[in-house]
């Protein structure tokens, strides 16, 4: 058995769900967790922040619930209105950084997060990945050069396909996965004793 978490870099909800993903994972170092990027801001969803008029409510909504910091910076981004937020950028990130340290997904998906919702950083800046990398201690050179390689490009698509064939269609999901077997475990919000509950009735079957 396995842990599947499957989150956009750009998800709100993603990063409220971060402490609870920390502990389950904590909690369970005998599961490994494969992390995958989904593609919400992809497309014709790639425009100004601005045209999303529901951000400010939701993410009062997701503090309220997950107590999720947003910084300072990241507000001024929402007040300006102009940033675009670009998923297929951001998986290609995800992509270098699992790439560079496999064993660490789950860790380095919450400090993106984090380099976004606090410190108002652009996932589509190699700079953001090169800060992101060197606060973690990896070679950040090695890491800029994977986010942009074709070949990350590729993965990042087949993150996406990965999401699809899950059937997820929300950011957070965290699935189950035991062989042909997939169970949802949380969808957008769970508390670690919730997650742990749901798991011990996978077990259980």
């Amino acid at each position: 058995m396995q842990f599947v978490y499957v989150f956009d870099a750009y998800c709100g909800w993603s990063h409220g769900f971060s402490p609870a993903l920390r502990e389950v994972v904590t909690r369970h170092p005998e599961l490994p967790v494969e992390v995958v990027s989904g593609g919400l801001f992809t497309g014709h969803r790639r425009v100004p922040i601005r045209e999303f008029g529901y951000v400010r409510g939701a993410n009062a909504q997701i503090a309220e619930v997950t107590g999720a910091e947003f910084g300072a910076a990241y507000e001024s981004l929402i007040a300006d209105g102009s940033f675009v937020m670009d998923s297929e950028a951001a998986a290609r990130g995800v992509a270098a950084l699992r790439r560079a340290a496999p064993d660490r997904a789950v860790e380095l998906a919450v400090a993106l997060q984090r380099a976004f919702y606090v410190d108002g950083l652009s996932l589509s800046d190699p700079a953001t990945w090169r800060k992101v990398a060197e606060a973690a201690g990896l070679d950040a050179d090695a890491v800029i050069a994977a986010f942009e390689a074709p070949e990350t490009q590729a993965a990042a698509e087949a993150d996406f396909r990965r999401a699809a064939e899950l059937g997820v269609a929300g950011f957070p999901t965290l699935l189950a996965l035991d062989g042909d077997r997939v169970t949802a475990l949380a969808r957008g919000h769970a508390t670690a004793d919730e997650v742990d509950r749901r798991l011990a009735a996978v077990r259980a079957l």
